[in-house]
């Protein structure tokens, strides 16, 4: 397991960066809320300053950057976590645009995440459709579901073909373009789906997570693993091709986790227990990706540091779809 001296610290002056993306071409770009709301995405530069794109014109009041992919035109599809909810297309120019704001005639609550597949589908992933969506933080709520939009700029494609999901988070087409996967935070497991000309097929359980973690983010490496950050225990999870898994990193304490697990099972747990690791030095880890040449250079978003956590991989990560954007 690695230790705090195998880790680095780059950029300063982030806000919420929850969700990071690497290219070939080095960019690396991050989530950048903004304290009185809004926001937009940042690019870190090689000397750590940020080069922010911030929403100017067109978004919600309460828009929130959360999960977000990239496009081949340089914007930025964006999952808004306002309560006014949506997937939001960010342009170079600062302007902003609605993607999807309801689907199956119903509005949009809180989005997380909007994947971009190398097909060009879009996978966009509702946690709940409580509001506020802390009331979804509990192992008996199932109400996440999964939307696929095949054509971005028609909204009236979108359909929900995945549902009764325990608090979807991220959710990403695995390189081979065979298998949709999502975490579930509140369950605390990753599911998959097959890929059909329909949709979906049946979900799948690939692993139910190992005590205390609550999985949010994830990505896929180049020999069939899977790397999950969770909140609260601040640990990076490897889970192997056959299911197994091992704890890359943790930065928590093993009693307030046993505590939290414990509020999990009897149906107390609250946003009280999430946040907990936003007061140890990696702030609620909630994503991963790979970057560098090589793809071995691993970096972690979060909910509340103002920096990326970066290590160096043995496993190098796979080609994301956006790799040669």
């Amino acid at each position: 397991m690695l230790s705090f001296d195998d880790l680095g610290f780059l950029g300063s002056g982030l806000r919420r960066p929850e969700c990071v993306a690497c290219t070939a071409a080095g960019a690396i770009w991050v989530s950048h809320a903004l304290p009185e709301g809004g926001g937009g995405v940042a690019r870190l530069l090689p000397d750590g300053s940020l080069q922010p794109l911030l929403a100017r014109a067109g978004m919600p009041g309460d828009f929130m950057p959360n999960g977000w992919s990239m496009a081949p035109d340089g914007s930025f599809l964006i999952a808004n976590l306002g309560e006014s909810g949506g997937a939001w297309r960010l342009l170079p120019d600062g302007a902003c645009e609605p993607v999807l704001t309801e689907v199956d005639g119903l509005r949009l609550p809180s989005v997380n995440f909007v994947h971009r597949a190398e097909d060009g589908v879009l996978w966009i992933s509702v946690s709940t459709w409580r509001a506020p969506r802390d009331r979804a933080f509990h192992r008996d709520v199932a109400d996440g579901f999964v939307i696929r939009m095949p054509d971005p700029a028609d909204p009236a494609s979108a359909r929900i073909v995945a549902d009764g999901l325990g608090y979807a988070n991220e959710v990403k087409v695995d390189p081979s373009g065979t298998w949709l996967y999502a975490n579930e935070t509140m369950a605390r497991r990753v599911s998959r789906w097959k890929l059909t000309e329909r949709g979906l097929g049946p979900r799948e359980t690939v692993a139910d997570y190992l005590d205390g973690v609550f999985p949010d983010g994830f990505e896929f490496d180049a020999e069939g693993g899977i790397w999950c950050a969770s909140v609260m225990s601040n640990r990076v999870v490897r889970v192997a091709p056959d299911g197994s898994q091992s704890v890359v990193l943790e930065d928590c304490d093993p009693a307030e986790v046993e505590t939290a697990m414990a509020h999990w099972r009897d149906g107390t747990f609250d946003r009280t227990y999430m946040n907990l690791g936003a007061a140890r030095r990696l702030r609620n880890v909630a994503s991963i990706t790979f970057g560098g040449p090589d793809l071995k250079t691993a970096y972690l978003g979060s909910l509340a540091g103002d920096s990326l956590v970066t290590f160096r991989s043995p496993v190098a990560g796979a080609k994301p779809p956006h790799w040669h954007f």
